[in-house]
């Protein structure tokens, strides 16, 4: 079975600085993790693969740093990975990012099944798994709760449907975008890390597209625009107060009153 997983490097902190003029996140020299959702899909994908073989590719979308997530997957247990990477793809809205991976699939080869987690922490939009589905022409289901059965030719899911729970088969190959907890990630094997330290990180440039047009690309192919971004405002404002409970109450009362919220 060939399983790829679409993970993603984001900022590891709150404290980010926006570029003024492009409106999009500033995230060289920022300390970074890989997508919290994305671990949920690789361990899906090697839960799958344990019970019934096969292998697993990661792909990822990023600068060049980036390669430390595909580094961390391959601790886990991923058996090859591949970024997307050129300065063509920077600025990309959810729509530009989603055709870029797609395309980047398609130079990876085929594949059964590609997971993808729920959404990323830094854009929180959850449309790039399901536009990536329609752009490579494969079904594709979202929140998947639960893989309730892997079978030779199709696979059934147990799906979040916000009011209720659903339950699907879709044939392979597809795409499916699972919901955090469906399984406890692993932690990265320092064996692994040792053992996988020189593996290869295929690099894929648009130069390696079938589609080469840089007008779909970047902010060039995105068709949304940020307005205006910036970074929350911190408020580190705090009271101590001391006194018996019903002190303390009347003092929160009034306090509530004063901010309005009541």
């Amino acid at each position: 079975m060939e399983i790829l997983v679409c993970i993603k490097q984001v900022p590891g902190t709150s404290k980010v600085e926006v570029d003024p003029v492009t409106g999009v996140l500033k995230r060289d020299g920022v300390d970074s993790k890989m997508n919290p959702y994305d671990l949920y899909a690789l361990e899906t994908a090697l839960k799958i693969k344990e019970e019934k073989g096969g292998l697993i590719k990661v792909i990822s979308m990023g600068p060049p740093q980036a390669k430390d997530v595909i580094k961390e997957a391959y601790m886990m247990g991923a058996d090859e990975g591949a970024l997307v990477t050129d300065r063509k793809f920077a600025g990309a809205d959810v729509l530009a990012t989603s055709y870029t991976i797609s395309q980047g699939v398609k130079k990876m080869g085929t594949f059964d099944i590609i997971l993808c987690g729920k959404q990323t922490t830094d854009g929180d939009t959850a449309q790039v798994g399901p536009e990536m589905a329609e752009y490579l022409q494969i079904p594709h289901i979202a929140n998947v709760l639960k893989i309730i059965e892997v079978k030779e030719k199709s696979i059934i899911v147990e799906m979040d449907m916000s009011n209720t729970v659903e339950i699907a088969e879709v044939q392979f190959p597809c795409l499916l975008t699972v919901e955090k907890d469906i399984f406890q990630p692993r932690l990265p094997s320092y064996r692994k890390k040792i053992a996988t330290k020189d593996r290869e990180i295929k690099i894929i440039t648009l130069n390696d597209f079938e589609d080469k047009d840089e007008n779909k690309y970047g902010l060039n192919g995105s068709p949304t625009q940020v307005e205006r971004i910036f970074p929350p405002d911190i408020n580190n404002n705090r009271e101590n107060w001391i006194g018996n409970s019903t002190e303390l109450s009347f003092k929160i009362a009034r306090k509530l009153k004063e901010l309005k919220f009541i």
